[in-house]
């Protein structure tokens, strides 16, 4: 990530918080977009939060607190990650903020997933679709079909999740959006994979794989490529 050092380089150079702000903001968005560790969001995370707090910057710790938050989460901590994404969605919304909401809810379910909260995460899910339509913020809308997916899998929905992953493959070809379409093939192969359908599996998931050209060291492309390896 060569542009997202080179940017929070240039924005310390400045040494002008709002700056610094919105890199430190971009490379966490940027970062959790291609599945960077946890423990390396939650860097810029507190940074970006202890630079909001000391210079007023109220948008900006709002953010940091959703994005420490699920990271917390991500990194098995999600009692104390889920209250600092609650305060910080709420903070938005006080703020009078709905632009991304939907993304915010989804994160916020994501922490309640990965939790286990499953009738939570479902819920905040709900809301961010809905939202998502009423507002036309669908940036997101795919990876909150496959996360709820993710979730009623677990519950032991698989019909419920072959609908929702095949949802979120249907928004992400709409939307041209191959990161997005590749982790919801790569969740419906997996379903499908468990079920005995390695040839439908592979079907699916090889087409999408193959039209990256770069980015194989990312996890998503690496986990898509292990998938399809096993399924052969």
């Amino acid at each position: 990530m060569c542009q997202r050092d080179a940017a929070l380089d240039e924005a310390r150079r400045l040494s002008h918080p709002p700056t610094l702000a919105v890199a430190l903001g971009a490379a966490w968005v940027a970062g959790s977009f291609v599945r960077l560790e946890p423990g390396w969001l939650l860097q810029y995370a507190d940074e970006l939060l202890t630079l909001a707090t000391e210079h007023g910057l109220a948008l900006y710790r709002m953010a940091a607190l959703v994005y420490r938050g699920w990271c917390l989460a991500a990194l098995g901590r999600a009692d104390e990650g889920i209250p600092l994404l609650i305060d910080g969605v709420a903070g938005y919304h006080e703020l009078g903020l709905t632009v991304w909401r939907p993304r915010r809810l989804t994160l916020l379910g994501d922490a309640c997933r990965m939790a286990q909260h499953w009738q939570a995460a479902l819920a905040h899910f709900v809301e961010a679709r809905q939202l998502a339509e009423e507002i036309a913020d669908r940036c997101y809308q795919a990876e909150t079909f496959r996360l709820t997916g993710d979730v009623m899998v677990a519950m032991g929905n698989r019909a419920g999740a072959e609908a929702s992953y095949r949802e979120a493959i249907s928004i992400a070809q709409q939307q041209s959006a191959k990161l997005w379409e590749l982790r919801a093939a790569t969740s419906l192969a997996r379903l499908w994979g468990e079920q005995g359908r390695q040839a439908e599996a592979r079907d699916l998931l090889a087409p999408v794989c193959g039209w990256f050209t770069e980015g194989f060291s990312t996890a998503d492309l690496k986990e898509a490529k292990l998938l399809l390896d096993q399924l052969s």
